[in-house]
């Protein structure tokens, strides 16, 4: 996921796109261990991408704190 991409959702948006991507993880690390995963890069491309969502959430937020 870009970027671009996570700016322009919505911080309801992020948090649901967040609770996806922790399910993802969870269970590609599940099948890591259990069978082997065919891409293990995956799990390093979802985890960057929570990382985005965490940092995108964070500056939302601080943005909003700064306005009131």
């Amino acid at each position: 996921m870009k970027i671009n991409e996570i700016k322009k959702m919505s911080l309801s948006d992020l948090e649901k796109e967040l609770g996806e991507l922790k399910q993802e993880l969870f269970k590609l690390r599940f099948s890591l261990a259990t069978n082997g995963l065919d891409n293990p890069m995956k799990i390093k491309e979802v985890k960057k991408d929570i990382a985005r969502i965490n940092t995108v959430i964070t500056e939302k937020k601080l943005a909003a704190k700064g306005e009131e």
